[in-house]
């Protein structure tokens, strides 16, 4: 759940250009180029995008907009104030959570893992690598989604946190720990039983009683077996093996737990990560130590690097926070200013379309409209990148021309290659259904 490789390419300098979406404004929304951002949401869906909503805030003022198609089948429209599964996007809330026991002396950073899961601790494993993912314990994700019926099958099936750790530990390590930043959503959901285990309460309740609840983020919530989303929402795409796109938005996510099964809006994610920069929900030491980060590609050691749940990223604008998160049929990305001022959140609802090697004109217009978004000037943007060529990780001078691709629905990306592949094989380049 999260997409490490979309947000490497975005850092690396994927798409800058810039090209009726619903949109709402208020609170001085002159500050904000809404037109532009109209422009940028439709944009995405003449890419290829069934639906894509967002919101972007400077300061006081706030822009909402929403394009494209919520239901392929009735034609609905997406709108700006849905709930959609953000994936990743709960590790950050599960890392404020442990910070504030770091915050409160009940937690160690640099302690073992075995102090205080000893039954599910490799030895030199430390808090603070499963946090930043380097501490070499495999993903469960490639196990139970390595099968197109594995994906079918988890779609109706409940699974214990305890059995997709056993998952994971089951695999040989990626790397010794502290080693490397190898992303594994095992890591996360140990995170969640290392919660439970020193306050007492699920983890649940506990990111309520600490987050939730004082935030008044009254959308966001943890889904447990019900496999519907509570309120409006758009249906979730992938394109299957017969090339019709699937609808994946009724989904038991008790496999995702405190690693990506979070509901949220654009709107509850922007308060959530303005209050975290803004110091309402950490010190400024732990703060200090979620913003201390390791490199996340190494082919772009500068662009990119992963702290406690937290990404940063380098832009044209400047530095930027936040965190991604991919499921099956649902992606978001929610980026921030150092400061939380400069706010964008973006849901869409298809996954799984991008087939490597080739040209992604999705990714590439929502690059384009995050870098508007989050502040990047439209005539400081210069010429386009490929980012399936960023993805892959090849340096050579990028073609223009790659991008020529003709705009369609999503029916027409050829999806098949990547969903014949274990879809959660990071190493591939294919969108992981529980993130990169």
């Amino acid at each position: 759940m999260g997409s490490t490789v979309a947000l490497t390419a975005l850092a690396a300098g994927a798409t800058p250009a810039v090209a009726a979406p619903t949109t709402t404004a208020r609170g001085g929304s002159r500050a904000l180029p809404r037109d532009a951002l109209e422009a940028g949401l439709r944009a995405i869906t003449d890419a290829g995008m069934p639906g894509v909503f967002a919101e972007v805030r400077d300061g006081g003022a706030t822009w909402r907009g929403a394009s494209g198609v919520a239901d392929l089948t009735t034609g609905r429209p997406m709108l700006p104030h849905f709930q959609h599964r953000v994936g990743s996007i709960t590790k950050t809330f599960v890392a404020t959570a442990l910070l504030q026991l770091v915050g409160e002396r009940r937690l160690a950073l640099d302690a073992p893992l075995g102090r205080y899961l000893p039954e599910f601790a490799p030895a030199g494993v430390t808090v603070r690598m499963l946090l930043n993912h380097t501490s070499g314990i495999n993903d469960y994700d490639h196990v139970i989604f390595g099968t197109v019926e594995g994906i079918e099958r988890y779609q109706h099936t409940t699974v214990t946190p305890v059995e997709l750790v056993r998952i994971g530990l089951s695999q040989p390590p990626t790397n010794a720990p502290g080693e490397r930043h190898v992303y594994s959503n095992t890591n996360y959901v140990l995170a969640g039983l290392l919660l439970e285990r020193i306050t007492g309460r699920s983890a649940e309740r506990e990111i309520d009683r600490r987050i939730l609840r004082p935030l008044r983020l009254r959308q966001t919530y943890f889904p447990g077996t019900d496999r519907r989303i509570d309120g409006p929402h758009a249906r979730g795409y992938v394109p299957w093996l017969d090339g019709v796109p699937r609808d994946f938005s009724v989904y038991n996510m008790s496999w995702a737990w405190t690693a990506g099964a979070l509901v949220s809006t654009t709107s509850d994610l922007n308060r959530f990560f303005r209050a975290l920069h803004g110091g309402g929900l950490l010190r400024p030491a732990e703060l200090a130590e979620m913003r201390r980060t390791v490199v996340l590609d190494p082919a772009y050691p500068d662009a990119a690097g992963y702290g406690l749940g937290l990404m940063g990223l380098a832009l044209p604008a400047g530095r930027v926070w936040g965190h991604d998160g991919v499921v099956l049929g649902h992606q978001a990305i929610s980026l921030h200013s150092p400061d939380g001022r400069r706010q964008a959140t973006v849901a869409m609802n298809a996954t799984h379309y991008w087939v490597p090697g080739q040209p992604d004109p999705i990714g590439a217009a929502l690059n384009s409209f995050l870098l508007l978004a989050l502040g990047t000037p439209t005539d400081a943007l210069g010429a386009p990148a490929d980012p399936a060529r960023r993805r892959a990780g090849d340096a050579r001078p990028v073609d223009d021309n790659a991008l020529s691709v003709r705009p369609g629905p999503l029916s027409v990306v050829p999806g098949q290659p990547a969903l014949a592949a274990a879809l959660s094989d990071g190493t591939t380049g294919t969108w992981p259904v529980a993130g990169g």
